[in-house]
């Protein structure tokens, strides 16, 4: 039955989440990069409930999952993982070379598939490794700036200090993606779509106590300005929610490299934002940044 459902749910988390960029970017302007970040989760939470109560109702109101010790580790893990990592990416934006950073930290796709293997024994098949490398390339000479697009450059990169921040936060995004999917799955209960409802509450409501009362303790005013900005956080809080969602819920029916590398058509979704708004062009090497990444998220569908 969910054979293929996992492809449409990552689609459609992948939109979700460029539009809530597009809004927390909005967001840092007078929030900040902690502020904005705090949005995600606080905003977040009364969606995280609305999803759970259709999840419940979609299951057939079967009882809610019991908590495990393995359900709590994984969410702690996978929470601390997860806004540690966003930590280190905005640290990676403060650098020189910004856009090479940001290049490394979309080997996430390639961190989280050793990591599924290692933590869950996720495998995945020669086609969907070929899938994964193919789609990285691409994302790496999409993101290169105008200029340094040789594989020279890239090499060279690997031991800037961004690039170090980058790879960084690609695993600290990988081990999230990976311990969410290992939480969903140690939830007592058979349906994995009320699994990764239920995750997803416990993750965000952990991590809004835990940023919450960190910035309520050190940064009060960013508290205030963030219940200020209601009306764009309200959108922010929803599109993460939804998008949210449909990772928890496509990384609880798939393995979780499957997911995150079709999750790359989200750049394809950035650009049509950016080509409507800045009527940017496409350069060769950004074309053919394009071309490699479709091929790889194409093997990554059809080999299933």
């Amino acid at each position: 039955m969910f054979t293929w459902a996992w492809i449409p749910i990552t689609l459609g988390a992948a939109l979700a989440q460029t539009l809530r960029n597009a809004a927390q970017r909005h967001l840092t302007r007078d929030l900040g990069a902690l502020g904005a970040t705090l949005v995600r989760f606080l905003y977040g939470l009364p969606f995280a409930v609305v999803w759970l109560s259709a999840a419940w109702a979609i299951s057939g109101f079967l009882p809610l999952p019991g908590i495990t010790l393995g359900f709590v580790w994984w969410t702690v893990v996978a929470s601390l993982s997860q806004i540690a990592a966003t930590a280190l990416l905005l640290r990676c934006m403060e650098e020189r070379n910004f856009a090479l950073g940001v290049a490394y930290a979309k080997t996430e796709v390639i961190q989280v598939a050793v990591f599924g293997l290692v933590l869950l024994g996720d495998r995945i098949t020669l086609v969907g490794v070929l899938a994964i490398l193919v789609a990285t390339a691409g994302v790496i000479l999409v993101s290169l700036p105008s200029g340094e697009r040789s594989l020279a450059r890239v090499i060279e990169g690997w031991t800037s200090r961004a690039a170090m921040l980058g790879v960084g936060s690609g695993a600290g995004f990988a081990i999230a993606a990976v311990g969410y999917r290992g939480a969903a799955l140690a939830l007592l209960t058979p349906s994995l779509v009320l699994a990764a409802a239920y995750s997803l509450l416990w993750a965000q409501t952990f991590q809004t106590l835990l940023l919450g009362g960190y910035l309520a303790w050190r940064r009060r005013e960013i508290v205030i300005a963030v219940l200020n900005a209601w009306r764009v956080s309200l959108l922010a809080g929803a599109m993460g929610a939804a998008g949210s969602a449909g990772w928890f819920t496509a990384m609880a029916l798939q393995p979780v490299a499957n997911v995150r590398t079709l999750g790359l058509v989200e750049l394809y979704f950035s650009y049509v934002v950016s080509r409507r708004v800045f009527r940017e062009r496409l350069s060769t090497s950004e074309l053919a940044g394009f071309v490699l990444l479709g091929l790889g998220l194409l093997g990554i569908v059809i080999r299933i």
